[in-house]
């Protein structure tokens, strides 16, 4: 392991990332049987999910550590088995999820 996952926050926070992608993907399909509320707090959990793996993405960008290198690699190759075209920027995805959020906001407030 290298030095930047040694690291007490980037433990704690990928850690938290874990946890709230488990809580959102339990519940993610039951989103049509949610009163208004649990919509509202299941929307606001996807919005900080994705702040915090933008976050983590920044940080491991930043790092010369080699795991931390890897690891951004890997994502990097996740957005093909998406469906994106190769080379395509992570920035990509984070913009198309920002936007699905956006439009779950809407479709509340409409």
């Amino acid at each position: 392991m290298g030095d930047f996952f040694k690291s007490e926050l980037v433990r704690e926070e990928l850690k938290e990332i874990h946890e709230l992608q488990n809580e959102i993907y339990n519940s993610g399909f039951s989103f049509g049987d949610m009163d208004r509320d649990e919509r509202i707090e299941h929307i606001e959990n996807l919005t900080t999910l994705l702040d915090m793996q933008k976050v983590m993405y920044t940080r491991l960008s930043l790092s010369d550590d080699p795991a931390a290198k890897k690891m951004k690699y890997e994502l990097e190759k996740s957005v093909l088995m998406l469906g994106f075209p190769e080379g395509t920027d992570i920035s990509v995805l984070f913009s198309g999820m920002s936007n699905t959020i956006q439009a779950l906001k809407s479709q509340l407030d409409g």
